[in-house]
């Protein structure tokens, strides 16, 4: 990959935000389950997660901007050899406002072949990176439970989700990519969390609308509530009306802090449409008048 900003087709002063937008809407694009007989757009995606990889990471940034390593993370050629600054001097060695460098370039690369700098010599290129995507559920996402990838070898291996996981958080795996001279490459793991039927995130907080019965919300007491990590007992204060939020501590997303948000139980209350004895019982009060503060 010869430019990461050019395969995001973004500027080289781009932010932070802008890259993830970037990254975001061409991952939406290029995504393996919407192209799955495409290997050009597989190809592409691999790219493209390779170059966010890069460039969200500020000392991998800052090492290519400087012209230290390129695209793929491997280190460049020294000193602008292959035409990007300096000059070689006619005997064949690297020289610079009359400065020989074959110093330097002995004790970066160990010793000199046949009297003259090893120049041009470079490492022997890593194995291609490997893009995968992990579906995670709701549930264990919030709870950080591991997850088990299957990797392009067909070799299982259990990962340990990071505190602060989202959609699109990528996770590396070193070693785990394609086989190369300079060694494998490395798994790049991009997060996808799937929606559930009734919880709904909201920051590092997981919110539920919780029906209850009439009795139940006059009465008050305990009531069962599932939560990501199960079932716990919820007690509902005397007289609660709908829309009341009862809060779960400890029961939501762990942050990247690592401190875990909190479970916000929204109180919805089910009044049933044939209960004659309820029919009979709100007949016999008088219901006063509950908009008085509406001025009506």
């Amino acid at each position: 990959m010869a430019d990461p900003y050019s395969a995001l087709g973004i500027a080289r002063g781009a932010s932070e935000a802008d890259i993830k937008k970037a990254y975001r809407k061409l991952a939406k694009e290029l995504h393996p389950d919407k192209h799955p007989n495409d290997p050009a757009a597989s190809d592409r995606f691999s790219k493209v997660t390779s170059a966010y990889d890069l460039l969200s990471d500020k000392d991998k940034r800052a090492r290519f901007d400087r012209g230290e390593i390129d695209g793929d993370g491997n280190p460049a050629a020294p000193f602008g050899y292959g035409g990007v600054g300096g000059g070689r001097g006619q005997t064949g060695g690297f020289q610079s406002g009359g400065a020989d460098f074959g110093d330097i370039f002995e004790g970066l690369f160990g010793g000199r072949a046949g009297g003259r700098s090893p120049f041009g010599r470079s490492p022997p290129a890593k194995g291609a990176n490997i893009a995968y995507r992990l579906a995670v559920s709701f549930e264990d996402a919030a709870a950080l439970r591991p997850q088990r990838i299957t990797l392009g070898d067909g070799k299982t291996i259990d990962v340990k989700l990071p505190s602060g996981v989202e959609t699109g958080t990528q996770m590396r795996l070193s070693g785990k990519g394609e086989p190369g001279a300079g060694g494998a490459g490395d798994a790049i793991i991009t997060i996808e969390i799937g929606n559930h039927p009734f919880y709904k995130r909201d920051g590092d907080a997981v919110r539920l609308d919780l029906p209850v019965a009439l009795p139940e919300a006059i009465l008050g007491g305990p009531v069962k509530v599932p939560t990501v990590d199960g079932a716990v007992m919820l007690n509902v204060p005397a007289g609660s009306s709908s829309g009341k939020v009862l809060r779960l501590r400890g029961r939501g997303f762990t942050g990247k802090s690592g401190t875990r948000g909190d479970q916000l139980v929204t109180l919805m209350i089910e009044v049933p449409d044939d209960d004659a004895a309820l029919k009979t019982w709100a007949e016999s009060v008088s219901p006063g008048n509950p908009r008085a503060k509406l001025g009506v």
